[in-house]
């Protein structure tokens, strides 16, 4: 059964089920037509390649399809471009006949012409790990902005509500990275005595983050703590290798950050929390699409996922960062390697990193 017949049998199975006609016929489900046409097509769409993150984040996705046992076939487009390139990117996946389309947006709202080409054709859309303003897409994101106040929060509050502090961020003009700025300021707001010595961009890429870092430490400029973005690992390495006392860093539930603040023999001294933030949330929009596509759209189009904070103060925190640790793991690898109530592929299904077919 091709795409348009499956759409037409879906408008159907509303119809009668909205005239309240129970029976055999009622309960055909777009799901049920999928299946006997050998699966759904699903096109995926991001914006930034090369960071642990993202690559978790396409390897769930794929897992996720494969693991459904809906997917018949995905096309991929992972790279990194701009707003301009990701919305040629989306309509390359419109014209492929798609029938849903998973995004992590490059802009909130640059993208919007060709969601509406999308919704026009009939296909459905969720964005993922940012927003963006159509509000016919559906959004299912880590909470961003709690994301940098927990964290900021936590390393205030480390300080003593005073000192210097070193602010790392990510991609300039990326949702996340904006929202995570609102919720990082609302924090500052909070802590007066807390003063900004330093406030970089570091792309999300760990070479950039090094060098940002380097070049404060090699002036000795005073820092009394980091907060980053999720480029973390190696800012603590770069602390250690310019032999300065360690100072509370905040980061992401990376796994070399992560085994970096379990590890006292290596790393004496060193105090730190990690944010959790799931690169798997790609899987999470995989699954939430297939719900939708079968039928099953949740009454509200954004869905939040919250993060938790594992310190190595805390004993709590120290139970979640000892039970999350997994040093086998790639070291930009975040540790939430499944969203409960989402995502369903094993760990192996996520290392192999395969869609259906490949």
């Amino acid at each position: 059964m091709d795409r348009s017949a499956r759409k037409l049998l879906a408008g159907i199975s509303v119809a009668i089920m909205a005239a309240a006609i129970a029976g055999p016929v009622a309960a055909q489900s777009p799901a049920a037509s999928g299946a006997a046409g050998g699966g759904y097509f699903i096109g995926i769409s991001n914006n930034a390649a090369g960071n642990g993150w993202r690559e978790e984040m396409i390897c769930s996705m794929k897992a996720q399809a494969l693991a459904s046992g809906q997917v018949a076939k995905m096309q991929v487009i992972h790279q990194t471009t701009d707003a301009a390139g990701q919305l040629a990117d989306l309509r390359t996946l419109v014209s492929a006949g798609v029938d849903a389309i998973v995004v992590n947006p490059a802009d909130p709202a640059a993208l919007n012409p060709a969601l509406e080409e999308a919704k026009a054709a009939g296909i459905t859309v969720v964005a993922v790990d940012s927003p963006v303003t159509d509000p016919d897409t559906y959004i299912l994101s880590n909470d961003q902005e709690n994301y940098g106040y927990l964290g900021a929060k936590w390393l205030f509050e480390q300080l003593g509500g005073t000192g210097k502090v070193v602010y790392m961020r990510g991609i300039a003009g990326v949702q996340a990275d904006t929202d995570r700025d609102t919720g990082f300021k609302k924090a500052l707001a909070e802590s007066p005595g807390i003063e900004i010595i330093s406030e970089t961009f570091t792309n999300w890429a760990q070479a950039d983050g090094t060098q940002q870092i380097t070049a404060l430490l090699d002036a000795g400029t005073q820092i009394d703590g980091v907060w980053t973005s999720g480029i973390d690992n190696v800012i603590v390495d770069a602390f250690k290798t310019a032999g300065v006392p360690f100072v509370p860093v905040v980061g992401a539930d990376n796994s070399g950050f992560v085994s970096q603040l379990l590890d006292s023999t290596n790393y004496p001294g060193l105090i730190g929390a990690a944010v959790t933030n799931p690169g798997s949330v790609g899987g999470a929009g995989v699954a939430l699409a297939l719900r939708i596509l079968d039928g099953n759209a949740p009454a509200e189009k954004l869905s939040l996922l919250t993060p938790q904070v594992w310190d190595n103060v805390s004993d709590a925190g120290k139970a979640s960062l000892a039970e999350a640790s997994d040093p086998s793991l790639d070291p930009t690898w975040p540790l939430g390697l499944s969203v409960p109530d989402w995502t369903t592929y094993t760990k192996e299904q996520l290392l192999a990193c395969k869609a259906p077919g490949e």
